[in-house]
């Protein structure tokens, strides 16, 4: 979590945090209360300002007959605009004045030379075409001074005040690339933070899903199974017990193995990694296993494989893709085809993909999911798009229901 102080003092140690932490909170308090540390600014200038005008102004003046008044309304009139710095143009225009009548006049004050915080402002708040107005400003007294009073040349006068001037002009950008840097990266940090949590939620969004869609194909089939293999026992009950008794002992079977799979499934999400059960997920070679439960359950189902397999196998993946989508198709047909339909599942392998159609025999009045609705026929889609399948179904003008998919037997999850 960045904090207003984690930005600044990141990778530093020892005493440098310490003084990071100190400039960081001093520039909050700045941030919150700007007129104290204005006023404070201003008042000690000022009172430096007082003093210089008190007759130590005379040490570097070109006429030391300038009277005490004067010099100290220019003494005020050089500090007191401090307290509008954040402001630094109308400061300075205001200063820029004062320091052309002190020149003017010969008191030559140097609280003149505060003009450089205005300057120093300007560049770290303003574009650098500020500064040439700013120089505008500060050029006319250098050179009032000089014409008027010649003692000294233009070089040891006007040149050396316009380097000090441009060298704190430069500080200030300095001070403003580093300030713009820092900003840089504290943003590029929360942004980085935010992306993070945003793949954290995506990811865990991406798992709910997987669960989700798992728990269906289990939950689903299974109940499926064990609704017809509990209303063919009620019918053959009154009948033929020993059959009731085969359905009963079916019943266990599946609702044990939907209990493990189920259990199996929550155990990944347990925080214990070691009690999870680590079973491996269904493949075409336990086809045989599923299709014997629906035949249990009551529907006449048949398999049926064209061609040979490719030399190269299906990954696992692509394999529980076409398992959960046979599964899902056959589950269907147990919930809406009725006890006499028959189901037909087809495995065509082609030079570059494979078909699975799943094909019953349902009445044209049969009631089933439209198209691209229900979470079972949603979930099938995903699982075929995760491998660049493509998946169909639809009632058939017979009466019925096939669902079809076509999966490339080569490449990889895109």
């Amino acid at each position: 979590m960045i904090t207003e102080e984690t930005p600044h003092t990141a990778g530093a140690t020892g005493l440098s945090r310490h003084i990071q932490r100190l400039l960081t909170r001093t520039r909050a308090f700045d941030a919150r209360h700007p007129w104290v540390w204005d006023a404070t600014l201003t008042l000690s200038w000022a009172g430096a300002a007082l003093v210089d005008g008190a007759g130590g102004w005379q040490n570097t003046a070109r006429d030391p007959s300038v009277p005490g008044g004067l010099v100290l309304v220019l003494s005020l009139a050089l500090s007191l605009p401090l307290y509008w710095r954040r402001r630094p143009m109308t400061a300075l225009a205001v200063m820029a004045c004062a320091a052309l009548v002190s020149d003017a006049s010969g008191a030559f004050l140097q609280a003149a030379y505060l003009q450089a915080i205005p300057v120093f402002h300007l560049a770290l708040t303003r574009q650098p075409r500020a500064l040439l107005w700013a120089f505008a400003l500060i050029l006319p007294p250098l050179v009032t001074g000089a014409v008027r009073f010649p003692q000294e040349t233009w070089d040891q006068r006007v040149i050396p005040a316009l380097w000090a001037y441009a060298l704190v002009a430069l500080l200030g950008f300095v001070v403003r690339s580093r300030r713009d840097h820092t900003a840089g990266l504290v943003d590029r940090a929360r942004r980085l933070e935010v992306e993070r949590d945003q793949e954290v939620r995506l990811a865990a969004a991406a798992e709910r899903t997987r669960i989700a869609r798992e728990m269906h194909d289990i939950i689903g089939h299974n109940l499926s199974v064990i609704t017809g293999l509990a209303d063919g026992g009620r019918y053959a009950a009154a009948k033929n017990p020993e059959r009731a008794t085969q359905a009963l002992d079916a019943i266990g079977t599946t609702s044990r193995q939907a209990l493990d799979d189920l259990r199996r499934l929550l155990g990944v999400l347990r925080d214990d990694e070691q009690e999870a059960v680590r079973d491996p997920q269904p493949t075409l070679a336990d086809l045989d296993t599923l299709l014997t439960g629906v035949r249990k359950a009551g529907l006449a189902v048949e398999l049926e494989v064209r061609d040979e397999p490719a030399p190269q196998p299906l990954a696992p993946g692509a394999q529980l893709t076409v398992y959960r989508v046979i599964q899902e198709a056959l589950t269907n047909t147990l919930k809406h085809a009725g006890h006499s339909a028959r189901a037909t599942v087809l495995l065509a392998y082609a030079p570059k993909e494979l078909l699975v159609e799943v094909v019953d025999t349902g009445t044209p009045t049969t009631a089933r999911p439209h198209q691209g609705q229900g979470q079972g026929l949603t979930g099938m889609r995903e699982r075929a798009a995760l491998y660049d399948g493509l998946l169909t179904c639809g009632a058939l003008p017979a009466g019925g229901w096939h669902v079809r998919l076509r999966l490339p037997l080569e490449g990889s999850p895109s």
